[in-house]
């Protein structure tokens, strides 16, 4: 099978022919039909994962169908076309793991779809079974793979921090996360703010729900959100942890500033506000394998999806390094035919 591999920190990502897996005990394989090239793939590339494995297949916003059962293993049958995610697996009986929140597992070190397990880039993917979830009837599977990172980071991020009908969520950054942190806070009911540094994504996010678009190089981003009455959550979606920090005394009283998207400075804000104001500074990982299945049910409802690039595996390497230098515009997802 034709396959994309990162074989150390550094190197490019190189195309090349691999002997077609076969599912062991508890595992499924899947044939790929789509795979979104997310930021953490750049990340992979770039040695900041200390769990990361080399040689690896990325990618880990898969979707395809089940064409092979390993022993064992009865569900979903053959056929079924499945999404899979970041979380590859976990030790199943970790108190974290026994009340469904597998993404959190203290009871094995960390499994990675991607990163330290061969992940989309490639024509098939082994993943384990009750770590795929059923693709709901209507989705697009190719539009819909940045759902499994992007979209379920955004949803389950922001339902986690309390966004609810009529909450004042302020999104910073208009990448994949971001741009997803947007429709869903505006289908969830919220009252929505957008904090970019320049205005070229201004229309595209006012379309999408936004009342209000901040550009951070024109205007102090906690100012705005004061002058707009506060924001009971902002979402930090951008890849640095300082413009978190710059938009933090937009709070109200109560509001949670969120980290989904970080860099490798450290978070410091002033116990003050924390004690007077009952403020919080949170950050959440993606998500479980349930927390995905609310995702995916929640954008079929309100008809969320992507905004995406189709192209092939032969594209993935120049795209790869296109994204480490910071000029790829748009998000990619690699087709398989």
């Amino acid at each position: 099978m034709r396959s994309a591999v990162l074989n150390a920190p550094g190197k490019p990502l190189e195309v090349v022919e691999r002997e077609l897996p076969e599912p062991g005990p508890g595992e499924i394989l899947v044939k790929v039909t789509a795979c979104g090239m997310c930021f953490s793939e750049v990340n992979h590339l770039r040695g900041h994962y200390p769990f990361a494995s080399f040689p690896t297949v990325p990618g880990h916003e898969i979707s395809g169908v089940v064409v092979a059962l390993g022993d064992g293993v009865h569900w979903p049958q053959i056929g079924t076309p499945v999404g899979a995610l970041w979380l590859y697996g976990s030790c199943g009986h970790c108190d974290q793991c026994a009340r469904g929140d597998q993404v959190l597992c203290t009871g094995s070190p960390t499994q990675a779809t991607g990163v330290n397990v061969d992940g989309g880039y490639a024509e098939y993917f082994v993943a384990r079974a009750g770590f795929v979830v059923p693709l709901p009837a209507g989705l697009d599977p190719v539009a819909a793979a940045p759902l499994m990172c992007a979209g379920l980071t955004a949803f389950n991020g922001m339902r986690r921090a309390g966004a609810v009908a009529g909450s004042r969520v302020a999104v910073l950054g208009t990448g994949g996360v971001g741009a997803m942190a947007v429709r869903f806070a505006a289908a969830m009911g919220a009252r929505v703010a957008v904090v970019s540094r320049s205005r070229r994504a201004e229309t595209e996010m006012i379309s999408e729900g936004a009342e209000l678009f901040v550009a951070s190089g024109e205007r102090d981003p906690a100012e705005a959100l004061r002058a707009w009455g506060g924001a009971d959550l902002i979402v930090n979606a951008a890849p640095d942890t300082g413009t978190g920090l710059a938009a933090f005394d937009g709070l109200r009283p109560d509001g949670t500033l969120l980290y989904l998207g970080f860099g490798g400075e450290g978070v410091a804000v002033s116990p003050l506000p924390l004690v007077l104001r009952r403020q919080r500074v949170m950050g959440t990982p993606c998500g479980s394998p349930h927390d995905l299945r609310d995702t995916l049910d929640f954008a079929v409802a309100h008809g969320i999806v992507p905004e995406i690039t189709p192209v092939t595996l032969d594209d993935a390497p120049r795209i790869l390094a296109e994204m480490d230098e910071g000029v790829h515009q748009g998000r990619a997802v690699i087709t398989f035919p």
